[in-house]
């Protein structure tokens, strides 16, 4: 792989490349991403949706949007750096084409900002919940009218593969979705595959899948637009875009410093446990002064959290470079913090979060409701979608559709794209929406 193809500037749903001689100055190509998804209604949403505590009603707690914002600046970090060490290797990027580190930057922390738009209400949970009610529960039953990689796509419903209809579904008006550069939706495609042959390789991005069968030929639009490495001569599978690597250790370090402040904050990890593990990560095992000057724990527990962030991020960047050629030559096959030499503080870190955070009653307890709200939801609104196509709606049917989007197309003769049509509805609800929803469905209007 090549950066010059790496960086494409052309946006997705357009004809034509667009050169960076005829974008604004003020506004380049991938600042416009950023804005794009800023602005979307699916990253409102975010607000609304569980990051690590379920519902809670605490200021400090975080949600899939400050998550994501979060991500997204050290996103940016990490590419700008990484953007400007890239250029001194390279310098015909930036004296021949015109790049800049923050163009770097810019890609990866729009890739990052999206990187949740697709997950359902319930964090990860939601998911499980979508993937299980085809997989063991009423929608099974349809197994036997689909494609063994439809009914895949289904049964491991997954927020990164919603993530990439949501950005580049056409509407009404709106060809090629959020019309976003060519470069930002392979950085934002950690998993660039389709969702069988399941995990055919140990390689990271083969983890899971990054897209639905009804965005296949869109993915390969993009995978060869970029110049990305095919994989397989059988199925859907390429190289990551090399920024993904990025968008990914941001990801990775927000989720772990982060929700272990979160812990902390909310009394589930004592104090004493950030102390211990995060002065490791920023110096060996030295605890800064400015530490002890701080009376508030919030602003104790902030203050180690920024340095083990800028440690991570140091350290990311070294282990790119380190492998840059072998990642363009797709000889990279694990998450970059997976080589960090922080890595035994990072486990450390998320094993303490795992017994503490994630499986605390609370998180538990959320999990359980949500299980059931967006079963409920997929088996009251797939009978109505269903029935009302084969002509067998019951007025409670009618009445249901009454309160589905017109995206929803009850008439479209593919079993997929329907089934997939409400998932995908059911995954842009936020929590509190999908309460409301449920308990329509219930009977409760108060």
């Amino acid at each position: 792989m090549n950066w010059e193809q790496l960086l494409s500037l052309k946006r997705f749903g357009d004809t034509n490349k667009r050169l960076r001689k005829e974008q604004d100055e003020t506004r380049l190509g991938f600042d416009v991403d950023y804005d794009r998804i800023i602005f979307s209604s699916e990253f409102r949403s975010l607000q609304d949706k569980t990051q690590v505590i379920p519902l809670s009603k605490t200021d400090f707690v975080h949600t899939r949007l400050t998550h994501s914002l979060e991500v997204s600046v050290v996103g940016r970090s990490l590419g700008r750096i990484v953007g400007k060490k890239v250029l001194e290797k390279h310098p015909h990027l930036q004296s021949v084409h015109g790049y800049q580190a923050n163009d770097f930057g810019a890609i990866v922390a729009t890739a990052a900002l999206a990187h949740d738009i697709g997950n359902p209400p319930f964090g990860h949970s939601g998911e499980k919940s979508i993937g299980e009610f085809f997989k063991s529960g009423e929608g099974k039953k349809y197994k036997t009218e689909l494609s063994a990689k439809q009914y895949q796509d289904l049964c491991d419903f997954e927020g990164n593969a919603n993530g990439f209809k949501i950005l580049t579904q056409s509407r009404a008006g709106r060809k090629g979705g959020l019309r976003l550069s060519y470069a930002t939706l392979g950085a934002f495609t950690k998993y660039p595959k389709e969702s069988l042959p399941k995990k055919p390789t140990k390689h990271i991005a083969d983890k899971k899948y990054g897209f639905f069968q009804t965005e296949k030929e869109a993915f390969i639009d993009v995978a060869k637009e970029l110049g990305l490495h095919k994989r397989s001569e059988e199925d859907i599978n390429y190289s990551r875009h090399p920024l993904a690597y990025l968008v990914e250790a941001a990801d990775d370090i927000c989720y772990t410093i982060i929700d272990f402040e979160d812990g902390i904050n909310l009394g589930l990890i004592q104090e004493e446990f950030a102390l211990e593990y995060l002065s490791k990560v920023i110096r060996e095992n030295i605890i800064p002064e400015n530490y002890y000057a701080l009376s508030n724990k919030e602003d104790r527990i902030g203050y180690l959290r920024a340095l083990a962030i800028g440690a991570l991020i140091n350290d990311a960047v070294d282990i790119f470079m380190k492998h840059e050629e072998a990642i363009l030559n797709d000889n990279f096959d694990c998450a970059l913090l997976d080589k960090s030499k922080y890595d035994a503080q990072i486990k450390d870190i998320i094993k303490i979060s795992i017994e503490n955070i994630y499986q605390s009653e609370e998180v538990v307890d959320k999990e359980i409701a949500g299980y059931q709200i967006i079963n409920k939801l997929l088996g009251v609104y797939t009978a109505a979608v269903n029935n009302t196509f084969d002509g067998t709606a019951s007025n409670y049917d009618k009445l249901i559709l009454k309160r589905l989007p017109e995206t929803i197309n009850f008439k479209d003769e593919d079993l997929y794209q329907r089934l997939l049509a409400v998932c995908h509805y059911v995954s842009l609800l936020s929590d509190s929406k999908a309460i409301q929803n449920f308990k329509k469905i219930e009977g409760v209007t108060f």
